[in-house]
């Protein structure tokens, strides 16, 4: 695979993590049928879909981002690697953990919009404007970007343990263990290492595999992986074991890349390149949507598969509404439009 192979492959493997990732956030079964028969029917359903395939969103996201952060990395790197992600990290965080909290100022003291944005009168204050930014507060999705910021800032303690085979199992052996018994007060969540730093033990150690594997014995054998994460995922349940969900996420998003070719993959198209709007700005889309629908009742509740297939479809609609806003954005805000998404 080419340098340009890899980025285009890139580029497809995180948008389609991006339009999963929405189906984690659209759930409405109670919101449209409230407490009824046809509920149970509507929410099996979308947390089938939910569960099996959004929730590799994320872990997939930690991955190719350890992967790319690590790929040919050395300690002469560092410091230029440290200031792109002060661009595309840290900067965008403040900017939409800030957007978010005024926005929800503004929308809970109109009486249109405050059944919504369900948060009451949101409070106007320095403390809460910091403790919204600092916290992400009023911006949930971005607990990701959050953790992400602490693993790039722990990086030259990682990579002193990654950069050897047998420190690196060390230290994800360790996270396993952490995550069996979930401590508090950990700065990393250890699932979030877990999934980061598989992927920068592959750019360090199996870059190769990583890369270049295209025959039909990789394709199988990531067909094979994401068999073993469903059934990883169903020990998981009968157990109740918590690191059998994990084991089940790094084998489907491992399965997943494996499957799909980089040399076969037509060129990505342009809106297919803005995955990390799309990833700031679907929550509110998908909560205007849901609750706006379910408010002016354009959505019936008699029968299950309207909102369902609403579920089914958001996606779409999210992808749209971010396509074409971002477009308007790129041509008539082209600095905001920076400013926002780190001039990815």
């Amino acid at each position: 695979m080419t340098e340009l192979e890899f980025r285009n492959k890139v580029t497809w493997f995180s948008f389609a993590l991006s339009l999963l990732v929405i189906w984690v956030h659209s759930y409405n079964a109670e919101l449209f049928l409230g407490y009824q028969a046809m509920t149970g029917t509507v929410y099996v359903l979308e947390h089938r879909i939910g569960d099996w395939f959004g929730q590799i969103a994320v872990p997939g996201f930690f991955m190719i981002s350890g992967y790319q952060f690590y790929r040919n990395f050395s300690w002469d790197k560092l410091k230029g690697k440290w200031q792109r992600r002060v661009k595309s990290l840290l900067v965008p965080y403040i900017v939409w953990n800030f957007l978010y909290y005024i926005c929800y100022v503004v929308a809970s003291r109109v009486p249109a919009l405050s059944d919504v944005v369900g948060k009451g009168v949101v409070k106007l204050s320095l403390q809460a404007g910091v403790e919204a930014v600092v916290a992400h507060t009023y911006n949930n999705v971005f607990w990701y970007l959050y953790q992400l910021i602490w693993l790039v800032v722990l990086a030259p303690v990682l990579y002193m343990l990654l950069k050897r085979v047998w420190s690196g199992c060390l230290l994800l052996a360790a996270c396993w263990i952490l995550v069996r018994f979930s401590p508090s007060g950990l700065l990393v969540n250890p699932d979030a290492l877990i999934y980061y730093g598989t992927g920068a033990m592959l750019a360090l150690h199996w870059k190769a595999v990583a890369e270049q594997c295209e025959s039909r014995m990789c394709f199988w054998t990531g067909m094979f992986s994401m068999a073993a994460a469903a059934a990883v995922y169903y020990v998981g349940l009968w157990q109740a074991h918590i690191p059998s969900f994990v084991l089940c996420r790094v084998l489907a998003v491992a399965g997943f890349w494996l499957v799909l070719p980089g040399k076969h993959l037509p060129a990505a198209k342009e809106f297919m390149k803005h995955n990390f709007f799309l990833y700031a700005v679907h929550f509110a889309i998908v909560r205007l949507i849901n609750k706006t629908a379910a408010r002016i009742g354009i959505i019936g509740t008699a029968n299950w598969y309207g909102p369902f297939l609403l579920f089914l479809f958001m996606p779409v609609l999210v992808l749209v509404i971010s396509s074409v806003t971002g477009a308007w954005m790129r041509r008539y805000l082209p600095r905001v439009w920076r400013l926002l998404t780190g001039d990815r």
